[in-house]
């Protein structure tokens, strides 16, 4: 049983919701294989670099597509390990904390849309090891990687003009509070997400309570928003299950950081209740309503720029080529032209044609114009 009764309107929005839901779903029974990869790719980079971003890493879509393709090359969990030099020089090593973030985000997003069935039920242990794949190649985070906290993490907002100091969150304290409300909490979860007849509203009460109680010293927010994924897929709705591999929820709650926060902290006035009926949950539902509503849209442009493409020219791919390469350079005409080969005249029209697209952007005008990889 959830912990709060959705209203009348809540529900008739979750039952306009499920028609986009299996709207959705048979379109995408419909897709090619390499179609539904290009979907599900732009789902997982969207994903990591939004929730990165929203716990204040830096690396773009871009950078993140970049790093994501170089991995790609060795499907090996030591991939990172090997390219580490390769790539941190690549995006500049004061950025290596974010690329940590970020490779992690990776590891346990693809574990998440490749195991989610493996899962269930879900286990603390399962939880733990995703948090350990979280901070695993953040150095200065393996002390506590995979195990819960053991010291306070309250969460604080400090005012730079005035200095003052204000509680954003105040969790379950370390030791037996936070190691019985996390056994609560993944029973409850086991018992509730394959029963009730809105698992979103289950998955929305899920990750909730886990950021409430904070479990671990670091990357409870990238991990919340990973385990709120895993929800939908280990769900007993096969539209809802079957289409949250192909949407960014999280690029959705960036859009909307402040009102995230805003929603979370109305919920609870920041401090953990052992008692889950003592929250007030419904505005987070709405919330996630909107998001993946706003999410599903995503899916029809990508499937445009998909078939667009397709259809590309050699010389327009060889184009494109040099920004994947090259994800967080802005590139001259002059540049391309001399890196791909290709006449002045041929690599113009191929940039108009890859702006025009989506693929690219266009900075600047005349010959001082450069252009811009766009994922």
């Amino acid at each position: 049983m959830l912990s709060f009764t959705p209203s009348n309107k809540i529900e008739n929005e979750l039952k306009r919701l499920q028609g986009l839901f299996v709207e959705t779903y048979k379109e995408l029974e419909t897709v090619p294989p390499d179609e539904a990869g290009y979907l599900n790719r732009f789902a997982l980079i969207s994903n990591i670099g939004a929730s990165t971003r929203i716990e204040n890493a830096v690396l773009t879509d871009q950078e993140i597509e970049w790093i994501d393709t170089a991995l790609n090359k060795d499907s090996k969990v030591t991939a990172f390990e090997e390219n580490r030099t390769f790539i941190l020089e690549k995006l500049s090593k004061d950025r290596e904390r974010s690329v940590e973030e970020v490779v992690g985000c990776r590891q346990v997003l693809s574990t998440v849309y490749l195991q989610a069935d493996e899962f269930f039920p879900l286990t603390e242990t399962v939880i733990r090891g995703l948090h350990h794949d979280l901070l695993r190649y953040h150095s200065r985070a393996a002390s506590h990687a995979g195990g819960y906290k053991t010291s306070p993490n309250r969460v604080v907002s400090i005012n730079h003009d005035t200095k003052e100091e204000r509680i954003v969150l105040d969790p379950s304290p370390p030791g037996i509070i936070t190691s019985t409300a996390m056994a609560e909490l993944v029973k409850w979860y086991n018992n509730t997400i394959r029963e009730h007849p809105w698992p979103l509203l289950v998955a929305t009460e899920f990750v909730f309570r886990f950021l409430a109680i904070h479990p671990f010293e670091d990357g409870n927010g990238r991990l919340g928003r990973a385990l709120f994924i895993l929800a939908l897929i280990q769900s007993d709705d096969k539209y809802l299950a079957g289409i949250a591999p192909y949407i960014a929820i999280d690029r959705h709650i960036e859009q909307n950081r402040p009102l995230y926060y805003s929603v979370l902290h109305k919920c609870s006035g920041g401090k953990f209740q052992s008692d889950p009926t003592q929250y007030k949950l419904k505005p987070l539902a709405w919330f996630f309503i909107k998001v993946i509503e706003a999410s599903l849209g995503d899916i029809k442009f990508y499937r445009e720029k998909y078939a667009n493409l397709k259809k590309l020219s050699e010389s327009a791919l060889a184009v494109l080529d040099c920004f994947k390469s090259s994800p967080e350079r802005r590139l001259k005409v002059s540049a391309i032209a001399e890196k791909t080969g290709l006449p002045r005249r041929t690599v113009q029209y191929a940039l108009k044609t890859l702006a025009s697209q989506h693929f690219l952007q266009s900075l600047g005008r005349g010959a001082g114009s450069r252009y811009q990889l766009v994922f």
